[in-house]
C-alpha cells in the first residue's frame, strides 16, 4: 500500500471534463484507489463517488493505491489532481 498527500489544483481550468477524466484515469490501473479527505473516503473509479467528493483547488487529498501497479496509479493520480 502507497500513499501520498497532495493539495489540488484548479483542474476545471486544465481538464473539460475533470470528474470523468479523473475516474478515467483511475480506471487504467488494477489496483485500488482511494481519494481521503477529513473523515471521507471515496472509491477513485466511482464516478458517482467522485462527483460527491468534489475534488476541488486547494483542498488537501490523500491518496491511497494497494495493489500490483499502486506506485505507477499513485503518480498518475497526483499529476492530474495537481495538474503538473
Amino acid at each position: 500500500m502507497s500513499s501520498k498527500k497532495i493539495v489540488v489544483s484548479d483542474v476545471s481550468k486544465k481538464h473539460e471534463n475533470p470528474i470523468a477524466e479523473l475516474v478515467q484515469v483511475a480506471c487504467q490501473f488494477d489496483s485500488n484507489i482511494v481519494l481521503e479527505n477529513d473523515n471521507r473516503k471515496i472509491n477513485a473509479k466511482s464516478i458517482m463517488g467522485i462527483m460527491a467528493f468534489n475534488p476541488s483547488e486547494g483542498m488537501t487529498v490523500n491518496i491511497v493505491a494497494d495493489g500490483s501497479d499502486e506506485n505507477e496509479a499513485l503518480v498518475a493520480m497526483e499529476k492530474f489532481l495537481v495538474c503538473s
